[in-house]
């Protein structure tokens, strides 16, 4: 089985091929078009110009990503594409075309759901179909979750953000220490020559049992350290100091918080996705409380982490493997819960 993915949730225009064999997923091609440049000078992403960019860029690359695979339109079982949560406008646009294809070759169309994708993804560099349950952290610039998996369509939610989301985040303080957007990247690479005992910002929610996430508090109290200290900001030492400040109370809390929830639901495996996954700092402390635990920690492949097709692909087609039938839903839904999947 082969399945065509289209992703235009937000800012990044993907596309992609994956094939199941009937054991398990496997990416054949997967090409992003990456809008960061282009919303770079706002600190953000305009939904307009997204809804542009996706309108321009998919009739283009569906065609290049066929060429480059070798396999005809026709050779396409499913075309699966995502249906929320994200930018109406963005949505709409991959939708669309996703139902123009469906009707212009017969193929089934299915939507998925974008934090669905996240939540599988780091299964598809896997020799085996995803096993549940299992619990999952989505870190990105609009999620922050962790689920409880225990079956395809049965998502438990433990916790979530109840503000900013750990992406976010980064990026309004990178804009604070005057970096340039997307802050994520920018502040990691700050952190590393900085000191990340230099400076005790907060963390939310320290009780155990507790596993939502507050990243307002912590963005507000860099703010005003700053404010107090707007002399030293010219000094790039201690500006690393308050990057890697701030990144460990970021990381510390994730860490922290994914464990005690894995423990809770007595899930023996992590998997972990989102943009926010690209941190190497998350990743190793992932790994570090992993272990400390004897918990499996599935980590999702760099490119698997931000934004794609493949991972949207994957789980349309790990769905049809596991005999459930394609959504039939007509529309997008930009507020789509991960319970309604």
């Amino acid at each position: 089985m082969r399945v065509l993915g289209i992703e235009t949730s937000c800012d990044e225009t993907a596309v992609a091929l994956v094939e199941h064999d009937g054991h398990r997923a496997r990416v054949l091609e997967s090409m992003v078009s990456s809008q960061v440049k282009i919303h770079e000078p706002y600190g953000g992403v305009l939904p307009e110009l997204a809804t542009r960019e996706h309108l321009r860029n998919l009739p283009r690359l569906v065609p290049q990503l066929l060429e480059k695979a070798r396999i005809k339109l026709d050779d396409i079982d499913l075309i699966a594409v995502t249906e929320g949560p994200g930018l109406t406008p963005a949505l709409l646009i991959g939708h669309s075309y996703a139902r123009a294809l469906a009707i212009a070759t017969g193929k089934p169309v299915s939507g998925i759901n974008h934090l669905e994708g996240h939540l599988f993804s780091p299964f598809l560099a896997l020799d085996r179909p995803p096993q549940f349950p299992f619990l999952g952290l989505i870190a990105s610039g609009g999620h922050t979750l962790l689920v409880e998996a225990q079956g395809w369509n049965k998502y438990v939610k433990l916790g979530g953000t109840i503000d900013d989301a750990a992406g976010e985040a980064f990026d309004k303080v990178a804009r604070m220490v005057g970096l340039p957007y997307p802050g994520g990247p920018q502040i990691e690479k700050m952190a590393r020559e900085g000191n990340p005992d230099a400076h005790a910002f907060p963390q939310s929610f320290p009780e155990k049992d507790n596993f939502n996430f507050s990243f307002s508090g912590l963005k507000t109290s860099v703010r005003y350290f700053l404010e107090k200290n707007q002399d030293k900001l010219s000094d790039p030492c201690w500006r690393a100091d308050v990057c890697a400040s701030f990144q460990k109370a970021v990381i510390e809390v994730l860490a922290r918080k994914t464990v005690n929830a894995a423990v809770h639901s007595r899930c023996k495996t992590i998997s972990a996705s989102g943009g926010v996954l690209c941190n190497q700092a998350l990743r190793s402390a992932l790994q570090e409380a992993c272990a400390k635990k004897k918990i499996e920690l599935l980590l999702a492949d760099a490119q698997l982490c931000t934004d794609n097709a493949a991972m949207i692909a994957a789980v349309a087609a790990e769905k049809m493997s596991a005999g459930l039938p394609p959504s039939t839903n007509t529309d997008v839904n930009p507020n789509l819960s991960l319970s309604a999947a």
